[in-house]
């Protein structure tokens, strides 16, 4: 009896947040006020980027950075893809250093700091507020996920509807932001827009130190503690990297040869070599079973088409908001709406249809026809792609001189979402599944990978000067998408067997 109530309810005398242990709630307003940060500033960079430059909109209010567009996405795309890759080393410092408790609080403060860097006038400030909001995302981002997890015993039942109330936190946060960071930074003043980023961050940091009492114990455990050699060790490699940067930027500056792209193709590049140097350290890992090495061999495939619909999906907040800012008529029976309120779509979007697509799934197994993990992702392939197709409509009507209604970008967004509840929590669940169990945590980490390839190859095409709202590339990027569906399709027997099982 004692076990089934341990399974089925919550302990006697328990404090509970909808049900789950308290300590849910501390975790889910931490989450929400931090998306709430990420998400404003995700608004605003494009257009505060743009704003008093030649691809800025006509009569926009000035005091940006006035980079062209397709610089302003690469900074962007190098931006996202480090919030991203940071987050495997963020894990690591909460393994190995500080625990998930400090790691967060860490990275909170962090984030706080780099928003107020932000707030301040001018491009150094702003630059050094980016890396480190960057910087703060990446400490918190796995590390709170991970003390979700530890509100739970292994047989509590209420695992997964704690996670779920956990994700409705990102997305609250997600949708409420360019309602306030980003109508106030578009519209009155930028920095004041940064600020309330700040303070955001600020008033999650703040819940939070006051709401450890309800974590559990073990959240400020260090699990593997690192050794003082191979901190050691770490500390003088970091070093020894950040002074030979320091002396190459050096000379660089010395000499007057000093663009922002010295500093934005390094890192590009880097995006796309570290997920494939970590893939290939685990497959050539020879104490990986015959089962595992099969199961890492499906695992590429599937990471390579998550590559491919990031890099789509996260244009929705640099080239397609940057044509929303610039070139669609966001008017609304006489109103103009804030081009940074596109960015709320997606969240509503999500808490719209995540129901829905739960349902679904259920449905479908209950009639014995469930969608396989392959034909999930083929189709959330297949809708990221139709949603840059569609975006080919209003990118014409805008060369011929027409300001398309924004009701196109509205399309854009509720298509995105659709092919995203498809493929990301598939994606999450099955690398869970196919994780060897040397690294079973931290496949988790270098799926989050995909995205920071997905970005780094946005911006390596910026970079390089390609037109990324040209119908042309645009209709390139969704046959792109479609060709990796119907590669998952016309491969789902071969890769599912070699999943072996899981």
């Amino acid at each position: 009896m004692a076990s089934s109530l341990t399974k089925d309810a919550p302990p006697a005398g328990e404090q509970t947040f909808f049900g789950h242990p308290r300590g849910l709630a501390t975790l889910f307003m931490t989450e929400m006020w931090e998306r709430f940060s990420y998400y404003g500033l995700r608004a605003l960079l494009v257009i505060y980027l743009i704003s008093g430059g030649a691809d800025a909109k006509v009569g926009s209010q000035g005091g940006g950075l006035a980079y062209d567009a397709a610089t302003a996405t690469a900074i962007y795309s190098v931006y996202v893809a480090m919030v991203y890759l940071l987050a495997m080393p963020g894990s690591w410092f909460g393994d190995r250093v500080w625990g998930p408790r400090k790691t967060v609080a860490i990275g909170a403060g962090v984030i706080m700091v780099g928003h107020l860097c932000l707030a301040i006038p001018g491009s150094a400030g702003f630059f050094v507020g980016l890396a480190l909001v960057a910087l703060g995302s990446g400490l918190l981002k796995s590390n709170i996920s991970t003390m979700v997890g530890q509100l739970y015993a292994d047989n509590d039942v209420r695992r997964d509807g704690g996670f779920t109330v956990f994700y409705m936190g990102i997305n609250v946060g997600g949708f409420l932001a360019p309602y306030v960071i980003g109508t106030v930074g578009q519209t009155v003043n930028w920095h004041l827009g940064f600020a309330l980023a700040a303070l955001g961050m600020a008033l999650g940091l703040t819940q939070f130190l006051l709401g450890t009492r309800h974590l559990p114990e073990h959240s400020d455990v260090v699990v593997n503690p690192a050794g003082a050699a191979e901190k050691k060790k770490l500390a003088l490699k970091s070093l020894t990297w950040a002074a030979v940067a320091a002396v190459f930027y050096a000379v660089v500056v010395a000499t007057d040869h000093f663009t922002i792209n010295w500093v934005l193709l390094p890192l590009t590049v880097a995006g796309l070599v570290i997920p494939v140097l970590v893939l290939v350290r685990i497959k050539r890992d020879s104490d990986l079973t015959d089962v595992e090495q099969s199961r890492m061999t499906s695992f590429i495939w599937i990471f390579a088409a998550a590559a491919v619909f990031w890099m789509i999906y996260d244009q929705g907040a640099s080239t397609v908001q940057a044509f929303g800012e610039t070139k669609a008529n966001n008017t609304i029976f006489g109103w103009e709406m804030p081009s940074t309120w596109y960015q709320s779509f997606n969240s509503f979007f999500i808490i719209l249809l995540a129901p829905v697509f739960a349902a679904l799934w259920i449905g479908l197994i209950r009639r014995g026809r469930e969608a396989r993990t392959m034909s999930k992702f083929a189709f959330g392939l297949f809708f990221i792609a139709l949603s840059f197709f569609s975006f080919c409509i209003p990118l014409m009507q805008a060369a011929d001189g027409a300001h398309p209604t924004m009701w196109w970008i509205v399309l854009l967004f509720f298509v995105q979402t659709i092919g995203e509840l498809c493929l990301s929590p598939v994606g999450l669940s099955v690398s869970t599944k196919l994780a060897p169990a040397k690294y079973a945590s931290q496949l988790l980490g270098v799926w989050f990978l995909a995205v920071t390839a997905g970005d780094s190859v946005t911006g390596l095409l910026a970079i390089a000067g390609v037109d990324l709202s040209g119908v042309g590339v645009v209709a390139a990027e969704a046959s792109l998408a479609v060709l990796a569906g119907l590669g998952l399709l016309a491969t789902r027997k071969k890769v599912s067997a070699s999943m072996q099982g899981a």
